[in-house]
């Protein structure tokens, strides 16, 4: 089981590198400020992971809450800036 927890995590990792870095430029910020409720799934099965898997699964799921964490605060940084620049003075 360990090992198909690993193999799933390295899957996604190549899978969202390979996307994120195939969006343009002028997309990333609508697609980032979308992606966060994705993120927000992805919490919650790297929190399931941390309860459900052996002492690997739970050093990985702490890991995944950490990396999607990051994403989501990142999401709404970006989504908020954005929407200030469009704001009246």
């Amino acid at each position: 089981m360990n090992i198909t927890v690993i193999t799933i995590f390295i899957l996604a990792v190549f899978v969202g590198f390979e996307i994120i870095t195939k969006v343009p430029p002028t997309l990333h910020t609508p697609l980032m400020s979308g992606s966060n409720a994705i993120s927000g799934i992805a919490i919650i099965g790297a929190i399931l992971a941390t309860t459900l898997s052996g002492e690997i699964g739970m050093w990985i799921g702490f890991i995944a809450v950490i990396f999607a964490m990051i994403n989501v605060v990142g999401g709404f940084l970006v989504t908020d800036r954005m929407l200030k620049m469009f704001k009246r003075k």
